[in-house]
């Protein structure tokens, strides 16, 4: 029993340490402008099988080798930050009303809904849990959340996951930066653009002198414009992030084509043929095995 004990008890930190080595590979990968690798974001975590933005859909995610997972963030009465996409809580858990008009507390007698609509015994996570069942393993994304910048980061240093979590936004760089100052260059922050507004060209040059690791590209229509526009983010040094989650985000090359009418080339291959190195998805098992079969996982 005694030996059994000694080699679990050397086993663990061993896995930890493997796992804490993997995240900074990943995060290597993710800086590496000459990377080939194509790094999977699952879009709020890994819904399918367990309720969004929950610790279970961030933990299957783990198990399936996604690289990164994005989150969504709102504040408690008692200025708690947990993971909820809507204003309310009334889609998502068994519990009406605003995030805000409850503490922590009273949130956690409500119980998150799984995909079909029905009620789990799963909680709403706080995302201080979230970084800490993150940490080593899996890069985090939040995406609704920059309203809360300097308290993420605040979170971000308690947990030691600074280096494993990307912030964006839809502002412009002269905003973020106005309103962010020197905690902008401490984190890992990304743009969102949107490629089809007239002003997309001005805000991908306006981000040039800070050159992100990466730009979040959208656009419903491809058009010349937009193709000229994503080979203007490679040659500003910044990586593309671009969705495959709905049409609307990639002009018609999304994971449902991708899966359901199995035109994987013409939905995930186009989106790679683009440039994008890293692809937000709601079909992350299938994407990753598209990926490995093409050498880009």
């Amino acid at each position: 029993m005694k030996r059994i004990l000694c080699i679990i008890g050397f086993l663990i930190p061993a896995f930890t340490l493997f796992a804490q080595e993997s995240v900074k590979a990943l995060v290597h990968e993710l800086k590496d402008k000459d990377s080939k690798k194509v790094i999977v974001v699952s879009h709020r975590g890994d819904w399918r099988n367990a309720p969004e933005n929950s610790l279970q859909a961030c933990k299957n995610c783990i198990e399936m080798g996604v690289d990164m997972i994005e989150i969504d963030l709102k504040k408690t009465k008692d200025n708690q930050l947990v993971l909820m996409h809507d204003q309310t809580i009334d889609r998502t858990t068994d519990g009406k009303g605003s995030p805000s008009c409850y503490t922590l507390e009273e949130l956690r007698k409500f119980h998150l809904k799984n995909g079909l609509g029905r009620p789990t015994f799963h909680q709403i996570p706080t995302l201080e849990e979230m970084l800490e069942l993150a940490k080593g393993k899996i890069m985090i994304n939040i995406d609704k959340g920059y309203d809360y910048f300097k308290e993420v980061y605040a979170l971000l240093v308690k947990t030691g996951t600074i280096d494993q979590v990307v912030i964006k936004s839809g502002r412009s760089y002269q905003k973020v930066k106005a309103e962010n100052g020197d905690v902008l260059d401490k984190v890992i922050y990304m743009p969102i653009i949107n490629l089809n507004a007239p002003n997309a060209g001005e805000m991908i040059d306006a981000y040039k002198v800070m050159k992100p690791v990466a730009i979040e590209c959208c656009f419903s229509e491809v058009t010349p414009e937009v193709l000229r526009l994503l080979k203007k983010v490679r040659n500003n040094g910044s990586k593309i992030w671009l969705n495959s989650l709905w049409p609307s985000l990639n002009g018609g090359h999304d994971d449902d084509r991708a899966v359901e009418l199995e035109q994987t080339d013409a939905s995930w291959g186009w989106l790679i043929e683009q440039g994008a190195s890293l692809i937000q998805t709601d079909r992350p098992h299938e994407l990753i095995n598209y990926l490995q079969k093409k050498d880009r996982k």
